[in-house]
């Protein structure tokens, strides 16, 4: 790509920029929408024709994150006509950054976004990549596709921009409410970019020095927090292994005013999971291994078959043969609050159950129960029971589950019930005082 340093003719205004943003998804369409909000001409383009179409029926796609009314109301030009983003000034481009089969940074879909803007792109476009990625892929990855296949050249007919996304599912945080981090492949783009955003985000804007340091800001925030977390599942580990309990020792240790209060649990999502290993691959192109980073992963990757293990150890000491046990596994998302079950890590808690031939059902109050039935391989309840269940795992603590009424739970399950609190909201006394084998992490 081009290091040319000539300075475009024009920058957009931007209180009268028209933006396109390329994928309506979890990240994109919140984004499409704040613009919209703040009076901006946006285009939400998707190459995937039932969610343009559900859109334009006034239908949110990203599971009642925004509201129906909040898409039907809005302005927002929804097409997967690619021609509609040459008459833009901006083209934003969030689409997703997974890992492949061998946990390697999987680029298809930025690659492919590439070239479906390219050739739609006029001079004095602004190109702004959001998607989680490895330091240097908008430059060396997104920029020689921009160039090879709009014939326009970044730095002089082109401006090219980093800013990841910082959306927080399930909690009240929203676009506007977190501090968005902007970069730009020239000060003037830098600049630019800084007030754009800053017309819909309330929370502030920082500018990084360089695209490359803003693209290691966003998956250094994932890392600290993989780490941090499987530090806590390691000790709970140890703690049981000690006897002693993984909760007591952190809210003692907590008494300390520089503790950090991180809890054991399982590492779900497209996030936390996903983002050591493309700065772990950063690094090895860099030439160096790192190590901490990836012991981290082992450890969290391990705590479905040891969260699986805590309710088969407890089925043991309730005297109930695994191949006879039936379990309800409650919350199935990758998160509290949330219904995407996607890369959520009670499937592999499940698939460990069943393993040892224990059967499983389901119950989430948020997810799609025919789409969960699908992607755990489990059968879903519509309506809670607990009658002729020998277990509970409580996995995925939603607002609906803390206030379970256990007494009621114990009486509706089998003789010598099993309950298994991944994240230790309930009352571990209660419960054993109700008769339950009580674990968590």
């Amino acid at each position: 790509m081009s290091e040319a340093s000539t300075k475009r003719e024009r920058v957009p205004d931007v209180e009268s920029a028209t933006i396109c943003i390329v994928g309506q998804g979890y990240v994109g369409l919140p984004l499409a929408i704040a613009f919209d909000e703040e009076g901006h001409d946006v285009v939400g383009f998707d190459i995937d024709d039932d969610k343009i179409s559900t859109l334009n029926d006034g239908v949110d796609t990203t599971g009642g994150d925004l509201g129906d009314a909040t898409i039907a109301g809005s302005d927002v030009s929804f097409t997967t006509d690619a021609a509609a983003m040459a008459q833009t000034d901006y083209v934003i481009v969030t689409v997703p950054t997974p890992v492949d089969e061998m946990n390697n940074p999987d680029l298809g879909f930025v690659e492919a976004a590439g070239e479906t803007v390219a050739p739609h792109l006029t001079e004095d476009t602004t190109v702004v990549l959001e998607s989680t990625v490895y330091p240097g892929v908008t430059r060396e990855v997104l920029g020689p596709i921009l160039e090879r296949d709009s014939g326009l050249t970044v730095g002089e007919d082109l401006a090219l921009g980093y800013s990841p996304e910082r959306l927080a599912p399930g909690t009240d945080r929203t676009v506007r409410d977190v501090k968005k981090i902007v970069s730009g492949s020239d000060e003037e783009t830098l600049d630019d970019l800084t007030d754009l955003y800053g017309s819909i985000v309330d929370a502030g804007v920082y500018p990084a020095p360089s695209i490359e340091v803003a693209e290691a800001a966003k998956v250094t925030e994932n890392v600290q927090r993989d780490i941090n977390i499987a530090l806590m599942n390691e000790l709970s580990i140890i703690c049981e292994h000690l006897d002693i309990d993984t909760h007591e020792v952190l809210e003692a240790a907590g008494t300390k005013w520089n503790f950090h209060d991180y809890r054991p649990g399982l590492v779900g999502g497209h996030c936390i999971p996903v983002d050591p290993n493309y700065l772990a691959h950063g690094a090895e192109r860099a030439g160096y291994q790192p190590k901490l980073i990836m012991q981290g992963r082992e450890v969290n990757e391990y705590m479905p078959k040891h969260t699986a293990e805590l309710a088969l150890k407890a089925f043991n000491k309730q005297g109930t043969l695994a191949r006879d046990a039936r379990v309800l596994v409650l919350g199935l998302a990758y998160k509290p609050n949330v219904g995407d079950i996607r890369t959520s890590e009670v499937k592999g808690v499940i698939e460990h159950l069943q393993e040892y031939d224990v059967e499983v059902q389901g119950y989430d109050p948020h997810a799609d129960d025919e789409r969960s039935e699908e992607y755990f391989g489990i059968e879903m309840q519509e309506t809670l029971e607990f009658a002729d269940f020998d277990g509970v795992v409580l996995a995925t603590p939603h607002d609906e589950f803390e206030n379970l009424d256990l007494r009621a739970v114990a009486g509706a399950l089998n003789d010598d019930p099993v309950l298994v609190d991944v994240m230790s909201v309930l009352n571990e006394e209660h419960a054993h005082s109700l008769g339950f084998e009580y674990n968590s992490l």
